[in-house]
């Protein structure tokens, strides 16, 4: 009875994440890059970003101009080499979404929701954490896709059911779906603080997950939209275990050499005058235009060609001989 209890929970999470009015859109990979501006500002040669953010906008709502950063996942093969794993668009039921590598982007709004203010950023996860039970499975996971189809929607809503902390390493794998929320309640008087987190907090109550953030805690009263991304690793061409290391060890990493338990993104809010703020009241859904508050979706060819050059030059893609970590800090 307690698998099918909390298969049935899954299942209404999964329809209340469906069913419900959110900003849902895609963000193409501006730039693979060795930099991170708000762990290690003004420093080149970092533990290696997906970064999300220019003049221009690689995101499908003309008016977001926010700041997204990941980690990038590579496979280990058994002769120390290693290749960075490539990106696919998420489908699901809300539809596909398509992007040039990068990633998906929810803000899900709960009750009275207050947009972010200029100059918020925020982390979720921790780049150089090793445990995995340090991680709550509820707010950043991995998920095992047996489809090679990424619109054949597998498991229930977002970090529930049978997802872990850990990357998976099963050759059943075709994709691994990651995802990482942010905290939702905000403490109303700082833009940031020094680990990027304590200004924030995660809700407490409800579902969890990706539930719009649950209820805040009277130390962080405000509540803000749930950012949540997703990202979808192809990893079909490494199931060859033949492939995989001989010693055991993972298969996949990220980007600081570490696994599932370092997964991490960083925020920094950069939306055109109120319009977050008129998304989130007018309940603008998923990526369509909005004309009560002033969203203007662009078409992928659009997004996708908003790119810029490698601050920090250097090869991030066939097989390497090393992480692409070697060289040292440089400070710009």
């Amino acid at each position: 009875m307690k698998h099918l209890s909390i298969a049935a929970t899954a299942a209404i999470l999964a329809q209340n994440v469906a069913g419900q009015a959110m900003l849902r859109f895609a963000c193409s990979q501006l730039v693979v890059d060795r930099v991170d501006p708000i762990v290690n500002p003004g420093m080149l040669y970092t533990p290696i970003f997906t970064r999300l953010w220019s003049t221009c906008t690689s995101c499908s709502f003309v008016e977001d101009l926010s700041n997204y950063w990941t980690a990038v996942m590579f496979f280990k093969n058994k002769e120390g080499q290693y290749q960075r794993v490539p990106q696919v668009g998420n489908g699901g039921p809300q539809g596909k979404l398509i992007n040039n590598g990068g990633l998906d982007v929810y803000y899900i709004p709960s009750g009275k929701t207050t947009a972010f203010a200029k100059g918020f950023r925020m982390i979720a996860g921790d780049a150089g954490n090793t445990q995995d039970s340090a991680v709550d499975k509820s707010n950043i996971c991995h998920r095992c896709w047996t489809s090679t189809n990424e619109d054949q929607f597998i498991g229930g809503a977002p970090c529930s059911g049978s997802d872990t902390v850990a990357i998976p390493k099963s050759p059943t794998c075709k994709m691994i779906r990651q995802t990482i929320i942010f905290p939702a309640c905000w403490d109303g008087k700082n833009l940031d603080s020094v680990d990027h987190k304590t200004h924030v907090a995660y809700g407490t109550g409800g579902f969890g997950g990706a539930s719009g953030g649950g209820n805040c805690p009277t130390s962080h009263p405000v509540k803000l939209p749930q950012v949540m991304f997703e990202l979808m690793w192809n990893v079909t061409e490494f199931s060859d275990q033949g492939l995989w290391p001989s010693d055991g060890s993972d298969p996949f990493i990220y980007s600081m050499d570490l696994g599932g338990s370092a997964a991490h993104g960083d925020y920094v809010f950069g939306w055109k005058d109120d319009t977050l703020q008129r998304a989130m009241d007018q309940g603008c859904n998923l990526n369509h235009d909005c004309a009560g508050a002033g969203l203007h979706y662009q078409a992928p060819e659009l997004y996708n060609a908003c790119t810029i050059p490698q601050q920090a030059p250097e090869e991030v893609d066939g097989w390497l001989q090393g992480l692409p970590m070697g060289g040292s800090i440089v400070k710009v």
